[in-house]
């Protein structure tokens, strides 16, 4: 399975990126299809969650302001940021979790390789 995420870039602080990222390959079931960013000299964190049954969560920091959604049938995960802000600045990383073979016994983690988002004040 491979993630392939784009739409980062420059935004100025109010305005709005929209992440995509696409899963290719073969998989049986994808649980968890996350966006986390990872800010210069900071942990990378959990920005916005979604499982396959609907759930979705944010951090606190980015309710109201940025929304995920997903396609399951095209197994896609888009992460749309409004209200930008320069403190939202970091690399973008989608995350999937899943079952890759009706025979696995267990699920596997999967990331993208990042894309930049940088917010300009």
């Amino acid at each position: 399975v491979q993630l392939q995420a784009s739409g980062g870039g420059l935004a100025q602080a109010g305005g709005s990126l929209r992440l995509s990222c696409a899963a290719s390959g073969t998989m049986y079931s994808i649980n968890h299809m996350d966006w986390y960013r990872q800010a210069p000299g900071k942990q990378r964190e959990l920005v916005a969650s979604t499982t396959r049954d609907g759930n979705v969560n944010y951090v606190d920091d980015v309710k109201g302001r940025f929304t995920i959604s997903r396609d399951n049938a095209k197994n896609t995960v888009d992460l749309q940021m409004n209200s930008l802000k320069p403190e939202d600045t970091a690399v973008y990383y989608c995350f999937v979790r899943g079952v890759p073979q009706i025979t696995s016994v267990r699920e596997y983690d999967y990331w993208g390789q990042g894309t930049q988002v940088t917010v300009s004040s």
